[in-house]
């Protein structure tokens, strides 16, 4: 307990907001690391994994990269660019290295947005006469965004939990305060950073989550919502059907009363 309140009194200390280890600066430069990395990630996976998944070429070779990369350490990896970039270009090195571990999240979700299409619904655009570009732009990469989005999502998840790894090699980020506070055995601050770069994941994901949400289609939505409204009203008609079937209470059978006795003479 006396590690997490000294923590939280580390978090929020006046001198968290100001200087060079100013919590804000740290942010910026981890977000912009993320940024930098997914942006070009995405510019080299998406577009080959919409290719692949569209035209069905290389798809194996796609997929065995793609989790080929996977595999690889990422601290290790980290240092290995290091060294053959040079000490001089540590930044470089550092987002190079984050690249490669986003693509494989990125490609595999442009492959299985395209295609999660039905191929009902491509062969329809064919017989309507839409050409292969056409069915690419306006079938297949809009129905599947919402898995291309997921493939972001998790892929900006595992860039912000691997650029903690930028501070070792004297790049900024979030994760400056876990290894200042490693050789010191501050354990405030190792914690406090750590709960940062959660903190940070959290929101990024809740944003991504959202972004998710509205990359379903308008139409599906509505279907979706309308299908519950619908069967809501059948289980409340179901209900009434039921109440109507009983017999209300007033009709309820009553035995006729005994006729009334004759008086004998």
């Amino acid at each position: 307990m006396n590690v997490i309140a000294e923590a939280l009194a580390w978090l929020f200390s006046p001198d968290r907001l100001t200087g060079d280890a100013a919590v804000p600066l740290a942010a910026l430069q981890h977000l912009g690391l993320t940024a930098v990395s997914l942006a070009i990630a995405s510019i080299i996976a998406i577009p080959t994994g919409w290719f692949v998944a569209h035209t069905g070429r290389g798809r194996e070779a796609a997929l065995a990269v793609a989790g080929a990369a996977r595999a690889l350490p990422s601290f290790g990896l980290i240092l290995v660019l290091v060294l053959v970039f040079g000490v001089l270009h540590k930044p470089e090195a550092a987002v190079t290295a984050f690249v490669l571990l986003a693509i494989p999240s990125l490609l595999a979700g442009a492959i299985t947005g395209v295609e999660s299409v039905g191929h009902d619904v491509v062969d329809g655009g064919r017989a309507c006469g839409m050409t292969e570009r056409q069915i690419l732009w306006k079938i297949e990469i809009p129905l599947g965004l919402p898995l291309l989005v997921g493939g972001i999502r998790q892929a900006t998840l595992q860039l912000v939990a691997t650029v903690t790894l930028a501070a070792y090699v004297n790049v900024g980020g979030l994760g400056r305060y876990i290894f200042e506070g490693l050789p010191l055995n501050r354990y405030d601050i190792i914690l406090g950073g750590a709960v940062l770069v959660a903190a940070f994941a959290l929101v990024l994901d809740g944003l991504l989550a959202l972004v998710q949400w509205a990359a379903v289609p308008r139409g599906a939505r509505e279907r979706g919502d309308g299908d519950s409204v619908r069967e809501r009203r059948r289980s409340a008609a179901r209900v009434a059907a039921r109440s109507d079937s009983r017999p209300a209470p007033d009709a309820v059978h009553t035995p006729p009363a005994d006729p009334p006795r004759k008086d004998t003479p």
